[in-house]
């Protein structure tokens, strides 16, 4: 009897990897890209975050999930130089943003996925200084590269440092609430 239940085991297992085909492929951070960009009344910056490491899961040609982190320590201003690119870096890691003494990543996963072919729409979990809340994007795969734009609102990570929505009389020191990510990877 018990041999019995232990090859029906084996099967069942067997027969639910056949039907599981999903396959994992690393990101390759070296050459993926995440720009982000912040809005402010009266103009923007832009620069680039890190990814720590990154999988996108695959059904044959597929897209199925996917799993990133950001190194939140290599956020850096690209649009400025000198003085002002070192003080709005150092800003940007302060508590009155990421806070990255204490949050040094920042992490997304995959919910649900829908789409075929090339193009997909993502709802995933994203993390920032530990605190959770789902976004939804678009996302593009092609054979060995996936794009993505994110529209993420800060506030909703207990970043509110210059926002009109939390702050009266800032006028034009105003930060907007959203900023986003353009994503460009390859894998």
């Amino acid at each position: 009897m018990k041999s019995i239940k232990i090859s029906l085991l084996a099967f069942v297992s067997l027969t639910l990897l056949a039907f599981s085909s999903d396959t994992a492929k690393n990101v390759n951070i070296k050459d993926s890209v995440v720009k982000w960009t912040g809005y402010k009344v009266t103009g923007q910056h832009e620069g680039t975050i890190s990814l720590k490491k990154g999988t996108l899961m695959f059904d044959g040609k597929t897209l199925t999930g996917g799993k990133f982190v950001m190194d939140m320590t290599t956020i850096n201003t690209a649009d400025i130089e000198g003085d002002y690119k070192a003080k709005l870096d150092g800003h940007l890691k302060s508590d009155d943003f990421f806070g990255v003494k204490k949050h040094n990543t920042a992490s997304l996963e995959f919910i649900s996925v829908k789409g075929k072919g090339t193009n997909y729409i993502v709802k995933g979990e994203l993390i920032i200084k530990g605190i959770k809340d789902q976004i939804e994007f678009n996302m593009q795969v092609s054979e060995n590269s996936a794009t993505a734009k994110l529209k993420i609102d800060r506030t909703k990570f207990d970043i509110k440092y210059g926002s009109a929505s939390f702050f009266d009389g800032l006028k034009d020191r105003a930060i907007y609430d959203e900023f986003d990510l353009n994503v460009n990877l390859k894998f």
